[in-house]
């Protein structure tokens, strides 16, 4: 029987973080379950021609694995060596599980643990689940009537087919989101055609990039040295909540920017309209791109807005609402995620056979985003409102470890086998989280974004600054729980 402490579901910075922190806390007893065939996550999933993160690399690092960038925004390329050195240093590949697709978990509550199936790997048992799958996996591609009759080839950027040669072909691009904002500057100049659909275009600021020379990757080396630009870089971008929530005249201005960059990087009037957002700043995920524009502009590339959208497909290409037929060999869809009702892609049993999906059925919460009611010893990694618009996501992972770590240790230590939090601290946790939200530019902007469940309800963002998070998640509060 294949029973541990704890299992991790997923091997991402999440699933790492979580191994990680359990060694430090003296809990080897565990194992990391990846779906896939490789170990990594996002970094070695997403290979697309111009991968990169858009958060500075000293700050979108783990805190106890400084790495020796070569530059401030580290391409795919960088990101999953990094994740490799991760894994290497702590000697993490002896403990996952590869090719371990979990297809539901069910809580036994007599034997006060976790039954795990992974269909062809077969039972799982955990007295604890931490569920680290990451908001960005589960890709979403719209439906749109007679795509299945396509000849061409089609893949989704989280799916990138290298084997495929697209240079000197009619490219689709479906969507204008991050992803696209960088497939497309990588791809524009080797096709012959490039199309982009557009549903609404979004605010783009600069990407402030520099190369690192010797002498900085060298002091990129010292922990103190790390650890102070670290610091320099968060305070930095943790000012931006202000302008997201607390001040009108800071996103105005930042609003004013945006539409000079537009201005100086697309001269043509009817090209820089059709990129004009018509929601405030940071409703949407704002792109940071100084090549997004330029590409636009190329004479081989056509953005088609809402009007000229898809209305159908055929065995050759696209056909939009205006009536015209675009014949290409490629569509790529750039669609995003399902990172709101999708948090967790596979059914949860808990107490008394509670199903998760009914539990957020209206919408997806937890208390500290972590944890809920009537499913005890079970942790979600980036649950609902934990995503952070201005600051590193992985701050955030390690905030919710301070908590996840301390639940586990409390039990260890009392000789008790559960926890779960109480309903009325989850439920003040959560009229908490979406009073603020009503205060804040992703509800209020005017616009409608992936950050909203179905219901309207903002559940990718947590409402104010990074350092209120930790505080929150910083150690346990005995009572919002029940220990058994």
């Amino acid at each position: 029987m294949r029973s541990y402490q704890v299992l991790i579901i997923g091997s991402g910075f999440g699933g790492q973080c979580a191994a990680v922190n359990l060694l430090k806390a003296g809990i080897d007893d565990f194992r990391m379950l990846e779906r896939r065939d490789f170990f990594g996550g996002t970094w070695c999933q997403n290979t697309y021609p111009g991968a990169a993160v858009d958060v500075p690399s000293p700050l979108y690092s783990l805190s106890f694995a400084p790495y020796r960038w070569s530059q401030m925004f580290a391409g795919q390329a960088e990101l999953q060596r990094y994740t490799e050195h991760v894994i290497d240093q702590f000697n993490l590949r002896e403990r996952v599980e590869l090719q371990a697709n979990v297809e539901r978990v069910e809580w036994d509550e007599l034997e006060k643990r976790w039954t795990v199936y992974t269909g062809a790997k077969g039972i799982y048992y955990a007295q604890f689940l931490i569920n680290a799958s990451g908001p960005l996996s589960q890709p979403v591609i719209p439906h749109f009537a007679g795509q299945d009759r396509f000849q061409g080839k089609t893949f989704h950027t989280n799916n990138w087919d290298h084997d495929y040669d697209y240079r000197g072909k009619r490219v689709a691009i479906i969507g204008s989101g991050a992803s696209a904002a960088q497939v497309i500057p990588a791809i524009a100049p080797e096709v012959e055609q490039l199309h982009v659909f557009q549903r609404t275009p979004h605010w783009v600021l600069p990407r402030a990039d520099r190369v690192f020379g010797p002498l900085q990757r060298w002091l990129l080396g010292i922990k103190p040295a790390y650890k102070l630009l670290r610091w320099l870089i968060y305070w930095q971008f943790e000012t931006r909540v202000i302008a997201f929530k607390y001040s009108k005249p800071a996103i105005r201005m930042v609003q004013k920017q945006a539409l000079k960059f537009l201005k100086r990087q697309v001269p043509d009037p009817v090209l820089r309209e059709k990129l004009t957002p018509d929601f405030t700043i940071g409703c949407k995920r704002v792109l940071v791109s100084s090549t997004y524009y330029p590409a636009l502009t190329r004479p081989n590339v056509t953005l088609h807005n809402r009007d000229h959208g898809i209305a159908s497909i055929d065995e050759s290409g696209l056909n939009t609402v205006d009536g015209q037929h675009i014949d290409v060999d490629l569509i790529v869809w750039s669609t995003g995620y399902d990172a709101t009702d999708g948090v967790i892609s596979y059914p949860v049993s808990g107490k008394n056979a509670v199903q998760l999906r009914d539990v957020w059925a209206e919408y997806p919460r937890a208390y500290l985003g972590t944890s809920l009611p009537d499913f005890p010893n079970l942790f979600i990694v980036t649950g609902p409102n934990t995503g952070i618009g201005h600051t590193s996501a992985l701050f955030i992972i390690e905030s919710q470890m301070n908590y996840i770590i301390d639940c586990i240790r409390t039990l260890k230590t009392k000789g008790l086998r559960s926890i779960e939090v109480r309903p009325e601290a989850e439920r003040t946790y959560t009229e908490m989280i979406h009073r603020e939200m009503e205060r804040t530019v992703w509800k209020s902007g005017g616009c409608h974004s992936w950050y909203q469940s179905k219901s309207g309800h903002v559940i990718a963002m947590f409402p104010g600054f990074s350092f209120s998070y930790y505080r929150l998640t910083r150690a346990l509060k005995p009572a919002d729980h029940i220990l058994s």
